[in-house]
């Protein structure tokens, strides 16, 4: 998978060999995701309860399960996406654009439909998967 990293960043690589890309890729990307999710969730509830003077073990149990339920929400959002990226390059194949906008589109029908109940709102929302993941990957053919 490209990297992209700023200059002086530290870098973490975890490898977990599944035996399979297609589960190698969906994997990695829900575990570093996940773990971003979940330490912007720790880092938002701290200031909160900084800003507040107090902590009870509540908060701090409240915190460990925002933190665990954002970590898998984003990270499975990561790995379905990853994973049909490379499904689409699998069928394709060619690796380019069309299958980071293709991946979106499919990644994001699917959250619609799994979240919400509006079919009117599950093509407006497959447009802007594809757009977002098609932007990402212009954006770092660019770096």
């Amino acid at each position: 998978m490209p990297s992209a990293r700023l200059s002086g960043s530290p870098r973490l690589d975890v490898a977990i060999d599944m035996g399979n890309p297609f589960l190698n890729l969906t994997v990695d990307g829900f575990l570093k995701i996940g773990a971003v999710a979940a330490t912007r969730s720790a880092a938002e509830d701290t200031y909160h309860i900084i800003r507040n003077g107090n902590i009870s073990s509540h908060d701090f149990e409240k915190t460990l399960k925002k933190m665990c339920k954002e970590g898998v929400y984003w990270g499975t959002l990561a790995g379905v996406y990853l994973g049909m990226e490379y499904g689409v390059e699998r069928i394709r194949g060619t690796r380019d654009w069309k299958n980071a906008m293709i991946g979106g589109a499919v990644t994001a029908t699917l959250l619609s439909v799994a979240t919400t109940n509006n079919k009117d709102k599950i093509v407006p929302d497959a447009i802007t998967g594809a757009a977002i993941a098609t932007a990402a990957e212009f954006i770092n053919y660019l770096t």
